[in-house]
């Protein structure tokens, strides 16, 4: 007979990894980890720079710690490190390079399917996928020649190129200031000012900006985007343009709705409803982190939903 798990959880980022550490902490043993990526938090590896500061209370959320797991300041190595040493320690069973198609419910049992046609069964479904992994995409198209010159995070990002960043949050000026030291960059924020950034990249930027390292363009809006000579000509609803060697957008992420709905999850707004202990109107289907924030973000306040419903779990466990 096929096993069945206590608990799946579809995501190996920080509330999937909560809820997974805090769920054997709760004496539930069996449970399987599913990522679609090679490793585990792929966003922070991926989204954010090296040496990157990472805050408990993020954009002024003063948060407390609720489960086992002391999360506390520090950087995105540091973080991962603490996450690889909770992973190891207590044996979390992992499924790697394993993305999940849908989640059906059928009868008390939960059948998870997997795009490689592998299918696990569990008693309780924990979805904790996290937004960025399908990061925003701006309204106007972008012309097939130029694609190989937009970029969604810092991958291929080399020296002395002539960068254009933009968005108006914390990863905008952090991708803006860790690449001025090495190009020409530019931050484009649609707004007259910055009302997002944490106190620490907002002291930064205005550094960089008054040393002349860093160039702002704000106020303005991106029109559309246009080739010559295959690079990027960026056209400005003032009216101005400009060629850039790259184009970072840095605008946030979108809520996995087609995903969503075919696991039967609905949405109030852009966030997943759940009640106070995370779970879905499916009983024993749980969501987690920042698909039911209105903010998200916030790795303390991800690896608290963990614990809260792993609690429910364990106190609902039959």
């Amino acid at each position: 007979m096929q096993k069945v798990y206590d608990i799946a959880i579809i995501g190996a980022g920080p509330a999937g990894i909560g809820t997974a550490i805090e769920s054997f902490a709760f004496g539930i043993k069996d449970i399987l980890l599913i990522e679609k990526a090679q490793n585990h938090s792929a966003t922070i590896r991926t989204f954010y720079k090296d040496n990157k500061r990472v805050d408990k209370d993020w954009m002024g959320q003063k948060v407390e710690c609720e489960g086992n797991i002391v999360f506390m300041d520090g950087t995105k190595e540091t973080t991962l490190d603490l996450f690889d040493r909770l992973l190891d320690k207590h044996k979390i069973e992992t499924m790697f390079n394993t993305e999940v198609e849908k989640v059906e419910k059928k009868q008390d049992l939960f059948e998870i399917f997997t795009t490689n046609n592998e299918k696990f069964l569990a008693k309780n479904v924990v979805i904790a996928i996290g937004k960025m992994g399908k990061p925003n995409k701006p309204s106007y198209k972008i012309p097939p020649s130029i694609k190989q010159f937009i970029n969604f995070n810092l991958d291929k990002c080399g020296k002395g190129e002539k960068i254009l960043v933009v968005g108006g949050g914390n990863s905008a000026a952090e991708y803006a200031y860790f690449l001025a030291d090495s190009n020409d960059v530019t931050l484009n924020y649609r707004r007259e000012k910055f009302t997002r950034l944490n106190p620490e990249n907002e002291k930064i930027i205005n550094e960089y900006v008054q040393k002349g390292k860093l160039k702002l363009k704000m106020g303005v809006d991106i029109d559309h985007l246009e080739s010559e000579h295959g690079k990027p000509k960026v056209v400005f609803t003032d009216g101005s343009n400009e060629v850039y060697d790259r184009i970072i957008y840095a605008i946030g992420g979108t809520t996995p709705t087609e995903f969503l709905r075919k696991c039967g999850i609905e949405l109030e707004g852009k966030k997943v409803a759940v009640d106070e202990s995370y779970q879905t109107k499916t009983p024993g289907l749980y969501a987690a982190g920042d698909i039911v924030t209105e903010t998200g973000g916030s790795i303390a306040i991800a690896l608290n939903h963990g614990y809260a419903i792993a609690k429910h779990i364990k106190e609902n466990q039959r």
